[in-house]
């Protein structure tokens, strides 16, 4: 038989292969990376030349001696070989006689623990491991929980490192036990404890003659065996449009990849969001057209109708339409070092190619990782989990994560850095205030503000404690009043006596302050007002908000810039001393920091320039620009 023929008998065996996706996850130096290592070289995977590289490596890098390290099959990264952890996620493929395989290999160290929920989003099998030393660490619980949360049903409890406990059934049995019961609400399928040395290969691909007294499946056996149902192509038909393919006048299709369920020319289809119907025409691919598409395909549908469709869109069956809403419970891991949630602050929420502006409204609990109790929180750190509350901008397409992973999850962002902040599961839309509507009014914003001869808007005055901000507004007041404008001030001191008494000075209280204000002054701003805010607004997440709730031209960005050194030597309330003298926490330019402005309208320095000066350089502003004669 010549050579191509073998090359194509194979690939046609590999074809015909059904795939498993797997990862390995656990607390850090469980043995993860050389685990998959020995995967890749007992299933024959690795050339002569990377093994030979690999044992030059072992003995500059490697932590077993003599012998081949390998973990450094998988940590490519040269930080993860000098430190000896795995940083990021390596994906790695391998196969034997019965299945194919992708495996992921995810960080331990509880600082990546938002890579192994990356890692875990796209597996349906998780291979944990736990040192046979040390038992269930509070790490192995998080992973566990993280896996269990993101829908994966099949775990293998890989207890390695065994010949360090002299192959020790009673310690085999007690972890076990001990996993069974903290995992017992976790809902998974199938649970089965291995007891394995991955550096040896003992119960890995072969059956050791060291553990005499273990009759279960080795790791390889069970891998090939475990019955993975892949249930997508019997789900609704799901499909986000990813892009609206309009090659010539002739042919407008929609191109993304089928989610779940199947779809056929001549099937009913609808718009998820907009309600909109019609047939499907045809099914076309970069290999020609399909009489049928299912899960898994990229495809670009043609329909009979000119219907408005794009990007973001979801596809369905008018009999299988996903919910619509704009507000919703759902998990989420806090993903972001360094940056904590803050509820009511506004983020980027994107689900499938759609992406919304969104607001945590509520965050019913957090989860304590060690005992899963619920715990009060106003704020998420880094890999917490929590059950929230969100609200967004529009409403969105959805199902709950329970019943279809790709149209369930999203991710946060922020929208200042583009970072990925959080990710999340919906569970269940939220119905409330449903009998509720805007109130259609005869007499509008400009009706009132023509009456009163203005253009309504929003003086937004931000700058540190002691910059002037109050004084300046309120002389700006003084001259817009005198001259026959109608005006209203909103003073940082004077709303936290009423609106927001309850609110204290922590950063997530600060966000709920401007949140609330700004609410308040786009009301102003609709009575067809010029209201003066004068708030120190430490954050340009929440100054962006406040801008975006009114119209383009409505919102005027003051900042007072005053250096921190003459703010402290003004202090009229002496609150800076208390400060320095760690009487008052939190305080802007002190331990909370402020964020400058990056493109106001107006700038006034009050190093260089009075009160009175800076505050008819307001009044000239408005009156340069239309908002006052």
């Amino acid at each position: 038989m010549s050579n191509v023929a073998l090359v194509s008998d194979y690939l046609a065996e590999q074809e015909n292969k059904s795939l498993l996706r797997f990862i390995t996850c656990g607390s850090v130096d469980d043995g993860k990376s050389t685990l998959i290592g020995r995967l890749l070289y007992d299933s024959k995977l690795i050339f002569e030349d990377q093994l030979a590289a690999l044992t030059r490596d072992s003995r500059k890098h490697g932590t077993v001696g003599e012998d081949i390290d390998f973990a450094l099959l998988v940590d490519g990264l040269e930080a993860e070989r000098e430190q000896g952890i795995t940083i990021d996620v390596a994906y790695r493929f391998f196969t034997t006689e019965a299945r194919k395989f992708i495996v992921a290999d995810t960080p331990g160290h509880e600082q990546y623990t938002r890579n192994m929920a990356t890692g875990a989003s796209n597996a349906e099998l998780a291979v944990i491991l736990v040192d046979a030393r040390y038992g269930v660490l509070p790490q192995t619980r998080r992973h566990s929980f993280i896996v269990s949360l993101v829908g994966i049903k099949h775990v293998i409890l890989a207890i390695n490192k065994i010949d360090l406990v002299d192959h020790s059934q009673e310690v085999f049995e007690r972890i076990s036990a001990d996993y069974r019961e903290f995992a017992s609400s976790f809902g998974f399928e199938t649970l089965v404890p291995i007891p394995i040395s991955a550096r040896y290969g003992d119960n890995v691909f072969e059956r050791s003659a060291k553990m005499p007294w273990y009759d279960g499946p080795t790791l390889k056996e069970q891998l090939e065996t475990v019955n993975v149902v892949d249930d997508l192509e019997h789900k609704p038909f799901r499909m986000v449009v990813q892009w609206v393919n309009r090659p010539n006048l002739d042919f407008r299709g929609f191109s993304g990849t089928i989610a779940t369920g199947s779809i056929k020319p001549g099937d009913e289809i609808i718009v998820a969001k907009s309600g909109r119907t019609s047939k499907v025409k045809s099914i076309v691919t970069y290999d020609g057209k399909l009489a049928e598409a299912f899960a898994r395909q990229a495809v670009t549908i043609q329909l009979e109708d000119e219907i408005d469709i794009s990007r973001g869109d979801v596809l369905a069956k008018p009999s299988q339409r996903p919910e619509v809403a704009d507000q919703f419970a759902a998990q989420l891991i806090w993903m972001q070092d360094g940056q904590d949630l803050m509820p009511g602050r506004p983020y980027l929420l994107k689900c499938g190619a759609k992406s919304v502006t969104a607001t945590v409204t509520e965050l019913k609990y957090k989860v304590d990782i060690n005992n899963f109790d619920h715990l009060a929180a106003k704020t998420l750190h880094l890999n917490e989990v929590a059950m929230v509350n969100l609200s967004l901008a529009e409403p969105i397409p959805f199902d709950p994560y329970d019943e279809n992973h790709e149209t369930g999850s999203f991710v946060l962002i922020d929208r200042l850095t583009n970072q990925t902040v959080g990710a999340g599961m919906i569970q269940f839309a939220l119905r409330r205030a449903s009998n509720v509507h805007l109130q259609a009014l005869d007499v509008d914003k400009v009706a009132r503000a023509r009456l009163k001869a203005q253009k309504p808007a929003i003086l937004w005055f931000t700058g540190l404690s002691g910059a002037g901000k109050s004084t300046i507004a309120n002389l700006v007041e003084k001259k817009l009043n005198g001259g026959g404008q109608h005006t209203y001030v909103l003073d940082g001191d004077n709303v936290r006596h009423g609106l927001n008494r309850d609110l204290g000075f922590t950063d997530v209280d600060r966000v709920e302050n401007i949140r609330r204000v700004a609410e308040a002054a786009k009301l102003f701003v609709d009575a067809g007002l010029i209201v003066l805010v004068s708030f120190i607004s430490p954050f340009r997440s929440e100054r962006r908000l406040a801008r975006e709730l009114v119209e383009e031209g409505e919102f005027i960005e003051i900042h007072v810039d005053t250096p921190l050194s003459l703010a402290e030597e003004r202090d009229p309330k002496g609150l800076y001393q208390k400060a320095r003298a760690g009487q008052i926490k939190n305080f802007t330019g002190i331990d909370s920091p402020y964020e400058l402005p990056e493109n106001a309208e107006l700038t006034l320095n009050t190093a260089e320039h009075t009160a009175e000066e800076l505050a008819e350089a307001v009044v000239k502003h408005l009156r340069d620009n239309g908002y006052v004669s």
